[in-house]
C-alpha cells in the first residue's frame, strides 16, 4: 500500500533540514554554531567531547533527551513511510511530546536566550507540523456519504 505524504510532514522535514544549517547559538564573541556543530554539542552529555562539559548532570540529562528526540526526527522518514498506523498513532504523541519538551532550551538559557538563534527556533517548531502530520496520518481516510440524510 503506498501511503502518501501529507503537506504538515513534508514542511517538517523542510524545516529540519534547513535548522542544521542555521546557526542554531550566537554567543557574543564567539563564532556562530551551526545546528549540526550544535547536535554535536549537545551528545556530549553522553559522549566525551575535549572542553565540554555540563554544569550539572541535570544540564547532561536534558541535552541527552533532546538529542534522542532529534534522532527521533531523523527515523520519522521511516515511521511515515512504512510504518504500521500503531507506530504512526505512538509517533505523533512522541513528536508533540518533543516539541513540548525541547522549549527546555529557552528555559535553560534563562537571561542569555537571545542567544538563541533562527536555528533553534526552526529545529523546535520542525517538531510541531511533524506531530500535526502524524496525528493527521494516524487513523485512514474516512469518506463520508450522505444517503438518506445519514451520514457513513
Amino acid at each position: 500500500m503506498k501511503k502518501k505524504l501529507n503537506l504538515y510532514i513534508l514542511v517538517a522535514w523542510a524545516l529540519h533540514v534547513v535548522s542544521w544549517l542555521l546557526p542554531a547559538v550566537k554567543a557574543p564573541d564567539v563564532e556562530p554554531v551551526a545546528g549540526w556543530k550544535a547536535f554535536r554539542l549537545a551528545t556530549c552529555g553522553v559522549l566525551p567531547c575535549e572542553g565540554i562539559q555540563f554544569d550539572t548532570v541535570y544540564h547532561a540529562v536534558f541535552a541527552t533527551v533532546s538529542v534522542v528526540t532529534t534522532l527521533f526526527f531523523l527515523g520519522s522518514p521511516w515511521i511515515v513511510l512504512s510504518g504500521p498506523r500503531s507506530v504512526r498513532q505512538w509517533s505523533a504523541w512522541v513528536a508533540a511530546g518533543a516539541f513540548i519538551f525541547n522549549t527546555y532550551w529557552i528555559l535553560i538559557f534563562g537571561p542569555q536566550r537571545s542567544e538563541l538563534a533562527i536555528g533553534y527556533y526552526v529545529w523546535w517548531f520542525s517538531f510541531f507540523p511533524l506531530a500535526i502530520g502524524l496525528f493527521v496520518s494516524r487513523d485512514p481516510i474516512r469518506q463520508i456519504s450522505v444517503q438518506a440524510g445519514r451520514f457513513q
